[in-house]
């Protein structure tokens, strides 16, 4: 017997249990940075920066029962988004339990991202009931050697009736801020966007940067592919670059939508913001045979690092 028979390539992550019992995945880096990905919705609940900060958002009172979705982190809406369709609210692969793909297809891929994951969801007889179609939806959420967060997500349709399926998407991501009016996104000026609190009303966004006071749920369309979102407080700066993805879901429940959610505290809106790279104007369509990727890379970096000063527009530019 060989000896690479006898010492297997060792996998690039932990697993083990978590909240609950549920089953978890553990990403690490050498220099201290991690993610943890959970089974259960395919869903990254924690990334942290060498510090042992903690960069996403995750509600004190989010519920570990599936099928309840975990409330933060970077749940996936798939094959819907929100309220855009007949099925279940962002439809239900963050409902359902994944599985570890020991044997992914080719996958061209950054080789100085040593540290990865890759899961799969295929639909159940229940899910094909709902959903008349046969798909393949993997995964791959990997750790950069500076920390950065990685998550590439390909569906293939496998119907054999030959028939085509459309779908919507997004990575739901929940970002942790220090306080939401200190907080301001760079990379949606003069976008036209989509009001969800105006019946999906189309506008166009006014003025220099997007900051908050109130209560935001829009969808920006025909976003560029690097978005920057500051957080003047903590002096950070989070860069989300994304391929695939062309909208750009910005929203922060604030005070009364907070206090109307069972898994969310009371004042929990004032640290999180979710910024989400989506595919919603125009639902992807995929023949049978046919795969779609989308890609989005997270970096965290201190704002003068980044830009010499909290200038945005050297932010876009350098980072």
């Amino acid at each position: 017997m060989s000896t690479t028979e006898l010492n297997p390539t060792p996998p690039n992550f932990e697993l083990s249990k978590g909240v609950n019992g549920l089953d978890k995945v553990l990403l690490r880096q050498v220099q201290g940075s991690s993610a943890e990905i959970y089974l259960h919705g395919g869903h990254v609940t924690s990334w942290k920066n060498e510090h042992g900060e903690e960069l996403l958002f995750l509600s004190s009172k989010a519920i570990f029962k599936p099928p309840k979705a975990i409330r933060g982190g970077i749940p996936i809406c798939f094959p819907q988004f929100g309220g855009h369709g007949n099925l279940e609210f962002h439809g239900f692969a963050r409902n359902r339990l994944w599985s570890i793909d020991n044997d992914p297809p080719p996958f061209p891929t950054n080789s100085t991202y040593k540290s990865f994951v890759d899961l799969i969801l295929k639909p159940s007889e229940e899910d094909y009931k709902i959903w008349p179609h046969r798909f393949e939806f993997r995964l791959r959420v990997a750790l950069g050697p500076g920390g950065d967060l990685l998550m590439t997500s390909r569906v293939r349709n496998t119907n054999t009736d030959g028939k085509p399926f459309s779908f919507t998407f997004a990575y739901h991501t929940y970002f942790s801020v220090s306080d939401i009016s200190e907080v301001r996104i760079e990379g949606l000026e003069t976008l036209d966007y989509l009001d969800n609190l105006q019946n999906k009303e189309r506008f166009t966004e006014q003025g220099d940067a997007i900051t908050f006071e109130s209560e935001v749920d829009k969808i920006y369309l025909g976003t560029p592919t690097k978005i920057a979102i500051l957080d003047h407080e903590k002096k950070r700066t989070f860069v989300m670059r994304k391929d695939g993805l062309p909208d750009a879901v910005v929203w922060n429940p604030w005070d009364k939508k907070a206090k109307a959610m069972a898994d969310f505290g009371d004042d929990e809106y004032k640290h999180m913001l979710c910024v989400e790279a989506a595919a919603i104007e125009k639902p992807i369509v995929l023949k049978p045979g046919e795969e779609w990727r989308g890609r989005q890379e997270l970096s965290a970096v201190p704002s003068s690092y980044c830009s010499g000063q909290l200038d945005p527009r050297k932010v876009l530019e350098s980072c």
